[in-house]
This record gives C-alpha cells, sequence and structure tokens, in this order.
C-alpha cells in the first residue's frame, strides 16, 4: 500500500462535491438562459410588429 495516496474520506471530497454542484448550476443556466432570453424578447417583437397590416386605397377618378 501507498503511504503517499490519500485515503477515501479525506476533506477534498468536500469542496469536489461544491465543484460539481456549482459547474451543474452554470452549465444548466448556460444552456437554458439564452433560450429564456430569446424567447422573451422574440415574444415582445411579435406584439409590436403585428404581421398582417391592411391597408384601405381609395380609387381616384379621373
Amino acid at each position: 500500500m501507498n503511504s503517499n495516496s490519500q485515503s477515501a474520506n479525506s476533506p477534498d471530497t468536500y469542496s469536489h462535491r461544491w465543484a460539481d454542484i456549482v459547474g451543474t448550476a452554470i452549465a444548466l443556466l448556460t444552456l437554458t438562459l439564452p433560450v429564456f432570453i430569446i424567447a422573451h424578447y422574440s415574444s415582445q417583437n411579435a406584439q409590436e410588429n403585428p404581421s398582417s397590416l391592411s391597408y384601405h386605397l381609395s380609387k381616384s377618378q379621373v
């Protein structure tokens, strides 16, 4: 058995667990936040710029 090896119950496992949690949170934000931002701004543009505009033109008599 190697005397330089770390035991399974070392304090580093606690910091690794927090690093995993923080990394997962950052990954989820990176994947989901742009989708929500794009959806939010694209829905505002659809309400501000209606796509169907109709104009009534009258015939001019010559």
